[in-house]
């Protein structure tokens, strides 16, 4: 903060900040559509301000709008008065009042870039609450179309229940049909046995008629009645014969209604792959009623031949009435019992003739049965093929409107990001590891749920103790089944973001044995169960290497440490350090003024590629204060702080980034009197629960906005400080037990990730100055 006194008492004061402004951001940027000169007019570059001149009003100066720049500004701030004549207080006069208009015109001019920035920041505020609307908008239209393919998607099942029913009507009909037919052959057969008697019937009246013949001699007295006869027997011949010309027409008719029933059925046949088995029973009928048929032909081809053979009969017999006019007067109670006969048979042909028909009609009936069966099951398959294409485009639908859902959320969470690096809050992920094998996995002990609602999905947590529910909501929970792999893919970003210039800070908490270290550094020996530190390693060396091509190169810098009773030990020096716990080197933090914080002496090693950091991660790891209690068999006794450093040049456009990656694995706390810890143990405790006590009353600070934050209280804080209260992309794991005896210590961890969450520390900044001339410093 600058401090200037005008000529008039006042004291103005200059935010460093806007001091800071860079050539590129003071000069040819319009405020309020004003373009803006260069400040030569004003810092003697162009013509110098006259004693005369008038002072600059609220609307401008004589120059016009006036552009300032870094050295402009510090160049009218160091200005000396030139002193000629000491003893002219005129002259001295004239050059203050010149340089009190030239610090008003710079005044102005920053009051203006002020009020431009607030503009600018309500327009983003503005934007930001249009952007959120529509995301509500877009979260609704999403319910509102779930909504209609559930509801669509159950009018179809109903749909397909009701077709199924249509179909298994069509196939008892089929059953009844063939029913039907099976009687319709019984019937057949029993005419077949009639027509027999007939025959032996018909066998005996030749029989007869032969015997007739010869007593016909003595029947000249009864010769015109027998011709009326004949004439009634040839009217009744010619009837048959219209008849038999009848029905052949209709079989001809019949024949052609089977030949197109049969191109149907073959044409159908094609079409019906589902039903092929029914079609071909439905052939085989229709085979079985062609050869009835053709028997009924037989017959009526008999029924012909029988008649013809009477009419041979009847010429014989009027041929020889001829021949034995003189021999008719035979008895005539022989000659009616002939005609009784005569009229017998011609009672049983006419029978027998509507018998023909009435199997001809039941035929027909079959067939057109058959037929609508035929027909209506092509309709039922076209419509079930119909339904399967609607059900079909419904699905691409439904996966059209899942596909936008997830492009929604990837949205939202873009969005919720911006949202909270704008506000500068404390991100927090909630992980819940696994029940292990001594632990209780019964249902009813089960103390976690994980709401399922659009809105919390992914993003809630709810924790039960004695019939009480908590509810909490973090920026993501990750349940007991998550996979490393899909843990790593959320903070993927927020590790790309070292690479882009931002200081980022990445820490795990929670009680001992909740899986911070499994989280953050895996299990040896399982490469799928890699941890955060690994991976976010193997991501940022491959982007190193794709990023090589576009003219990017990056040194790296690798430190490690851990805080031990409250003491910070180098986990990487080559010294070794006494037993007890007592290190060689004494290491101090301090700050700067960019908000970097530098550990003395700390040992910082170039890396080059992944497994150089490995190895250096081993050693530490092998370095590090673990200790067994009665909660964890290699229980955490110390924090600690893994640091790469990156310095970044594009060597075709001269830019330049730093950033910082720092990746912790706070220890858990503990109850002393689960833990069981004596000793040692014991004095590593009190130092853990204290140094967590005081990250807990910094977050309280943070929550409450106060002035003084405890930064200083604990060793931990301290070196938290550019994390927790300055311009750095913080992320905090809360670690929890789903062991029902630790609820107590699970719900205190949930409670105070969502303190932390609530915390604003900064809204994060890129670095894209040069590196520093303290090069092997490590700093947060």
């Amino acid at each position: 903060m600058l401090r200037i006194q005008n000529f008039e008492g006042d004291v103005l004061f200059l935010d460093n900040k806007e001091q800071r402004v860079g050539a590129e951001t003071m000069v040819g940027t319009p405020i309020n559509g004003r373009t803006r000169q260069a400040f030569t007019v004003v810092n003697g570059g162009g013509h110098d301000l006259c004693p005369s001149s008038t002072p600059p009003s609220n609307a401008g100066s004589d120059y016009g709008v006036i552009e300032f720049t870094r050295e402009d500004v510090e160049a009218l701030l160091n200005e000396k008065a030139k002193r000629k004549d000491r003893f002219n207080y005129k002259e001295r006069c004239e050059n203050m009042m010149d340089y009190i208009k030239r610090l008003k015109v710079c005044i102005r001019w920053f009051q203006d870039l002020e009020m431009y920035y607030s503009l600018e920041q309500e327009k983003l505020k503005n934007s930001l609450e249009m952007t959120q609307k529509k995301c509500i908008e877009i979260e609704l239209l999403l319910k509102i179309k779930e909504e209609e393919l559930n509801s669509i998607i159950t009018e179809m099942r109903r749909n397909c229940t009701s077709l199924q029913e249509k179909l298994i009507k069509e196939e008892m009909e089929k059953s009844a049909a063939v029913e039907s037919l099976v009687k319709e052959r019984e019937a057949r057969l029993d005419i077949e046995r009639s027509h027999s008697t007939l025959s032996e019937d018909l066998g005996r009246a030749q029989r007869e008629m032969q015997s007739a013949n010869q007593k016909i001699a003595s029947l000249n007295e009864m010769y015109k009645r027998l011709q009326d006869y004949i004439t009634s027997l040839q009217q009744y011949n010619g009837k048959l014969h219209s008849e038999l010309s009848s029905v052949e027409d209709e079989l001809k008719r019949v024949e052609k209604e089977k030949v197109s029933v049969v191109e149907n059925i073959t044409l159908l046949r094609g079409q019906l792959t589902v039903s092929v088995s029914s079609q071909e029973e439905a052939i085989k009928q229709k085979d079985v009623l062609a050869t009835e048929v053709s028997s009924l032909r037989g017959e009526l081809q008999q029924v012909r031949d029988e008649r013809d053979r009477q009419l041979s009969q009847v010429q014989i017999l009027s041929s020889e009435l001829e021949k034995v006019k003189e021999s008719t007067k035979h008895s005539s109670t022989e000659l009616d019992s002939l005609t009784f006969k005569a009229n017998d048979l011609e009672e049983k042909c006419s029978l027998k003739d509507n018998q023909i028909k009435a199997l001809e009609e039941q035929l027909a009936t079959a067939e057109k049965k058959l037929q609508v069966s035929d027909i209506s099951a092509y309709e039922t398959r076209t419509e079930y093929e119909g339904q399967q294409i609607f059900v079909n485009e419904l699905q691409r639908r439904l996966a059209d409107a899942e596909y936008k859902l997830i492009e929604g959320e990837r949205l939202r969470k873009k969005l919720h990001n911006t949202i909270l690096e704008l506000k500068g809050n404390i991100r927090v992920f909630c992980r819940v590891r696994p029940l292990l094998a001594d632990e209780s996995c019964s249902t009813e002990g089960r103390i976690f749920s994980y709401p399922t609602s659009m809105e919390t999905s992914g993003r809630a947590i709810d924790l039960a103790q004695n019939g009480q529910k908590h509810a909490f909501t973090f920026d993501k929970v990750f349940t007991p089944e998550a996979s490393q792999e899909e843990v790593f893919v959320e903070i993927s970003q927020l590790v790309q973001s070292a690479l882009d210039g931002y200081k980022v800070c990445i820490f795990a908490y929670g009680q001992t044995g909740s899986g911070k270290t499994y989280t953050m550094m895996g299990r040896p020996g399982h490469p799928e169960e890699k941890g955060l530190i690994p991976r976010s390693l193997e991501q940022i060396f491959q982007t190193k290497q794709s990023q090589q091509p576009q003219g990017w190169k990056y040194e790296m810098q690798v430190s490690m440490l851990e805080i031990y009773n409250e003491t910070i030990r180098d986990l990487i020096s080559t010294t070794t350090r006494v037993e007890n716990g007592t290190p060689g080197k004494q290491y101090t933090i301090k700050h700067d003024v960019n908000g970097n914080t530098q550990v003395s002496d700390l040992t910082v090693v170039d890396v080059h590629s992944a497994k150089e950091v490995a190895f250096l991660l081993n050693q530490a790891a092998n370095s590090r204060s673990v200790g067994k209690t009665q909660m964890n068999e290699q229980s955490s006794r110390s924090h600690f702080v893994f640091t790469l450093r990156i310095y970044g040049v594009n060597e075709s456009t001269d830019q330049q980034v730093q950033g910082v990656l720092n990746l912790i694995d706070l220890a858990g706390s503990e109850r002393l009197s689960k833990s069981g810890s004596t000793g040692d143990r014991l004095k590593e405790t009190q130092a853990i629960n204290k140094s967590l006590s005081s990250l807990s009353d910094v977050i309280f600070a943070l929550a409450k906005k106060e002035d003084h934050v405890p930064f200083r209280n604990s060793k931990l804080t301290y070196l938290l400080q550019p994390c927790l209260g300055g311009d750095s992309k913080t992320l905090m794991f809360v670690n929890i037990s789903p062991d029902p005896s630790s609820v107590g210590e699970s719900l205190c961890s949930l409670r105070f990730a969502s303190r932390v969450n609530a915390c604003e520390i900064g809204t994060p900044r890129r670095q894209t100055n040069g590196r520093s001339i303290e090069s092997r410093l490590s700093y947060f």
